[in-house]
């Protein structure tokens, strides 16, 4: 599912700004027992991912990454594995869920600065759900810089450029991540979420952008 005609294109930056802490959160030490018992068959790839996703494994539980092409959003094996997690696709987040994964980030790693352009991402909210993270890993997104906390809720603007530095060559990062069709709940919650927790990092935004002053995004 690549396209989503009959949904209109979202302002995010209305919604959103870069990235927004929803008013919300989850156990997080739920969701870690039960992500280690993930039998380690379902780790060890990209799950598809391509480009710029390279540096991370990813572990899809709803969909499919778009590389492999237009194919349906419906649960994978993985999910049925995680019943905490289902809960929180399904009933935490008040919106029908689509596409979601696992995405662990090694130490040292770089996401770089890039903008999801399809059509798909247009229409949709992005969520993270912090699972595993440290105090040297930055979330950039629209020109600021976010620490994103596990058990905290944040909705990203993968529409405007963003990024991940995890600065720790020996600390993963780990964020279970789902996009969500737009829904008068999931809205409101976003106009409670606060969008008022970035800022500039010289140092941060140097190593994401490969020391470079003209910013540009795949």
């Amino acid at each position: 599912m690549l396209n989503l005609p009959d949904h209109a294109v979202l302002d995010k930056i209305a919604l959103i700004g870069g990235c927004a802490k929803l008013p919300i959160t989850f156990d997080v030490a739920r969701a870690v027992t039960e992500i280690s018992a993930l039998p380690q068959s379902f780790w060890g790839s990209r799950g598809g991912r391509v480009g710029v996703h390279n540096p991370a494994q990813a572990v899809f539980l709803r969909g499919y990454a778009p590389a492999e092409g237009n194919l349906p959003v419906e649960d994978r094996e993985a999910l049925s594995h995680l019943p905490y997690l289902r809960e929180l696709i399904e009933q935490v987040i008040p919106a029908q869920p689509l596409r979601c994964l696992l995405a662990l980030l090694p130490g040292g790693s770089v996401i770089a600065p890039h903008i999801d352009k399809a059509d798909y991402f247009a229409k949709t909210l992005r969520i993270h759900f912090p699972i595993t993270s440290h105090e040297q890993v930055w979330m950039y997104c629209e020109g600021l810089n976010y620490q994103l906390r596990p058990g905290e809720i944040w909705a990203l603007n993968n529409s405007a450029g963003h990024g991940v530095l995890n600065a720790d060559a020996e600390r993963s990062r780990l964020h279970m991540i789902c996009d969500f069709l737009p829904s008068p709940e999931l809205i409101a919650l976003l106009a409670r979420s606060d969008k008022g927790l970035g800022q500039r990092n010289a140092e941060v935004e140097s190593r994401l952008f490969g020391g470079k002053t003209q910013l540009a995004y795949p």
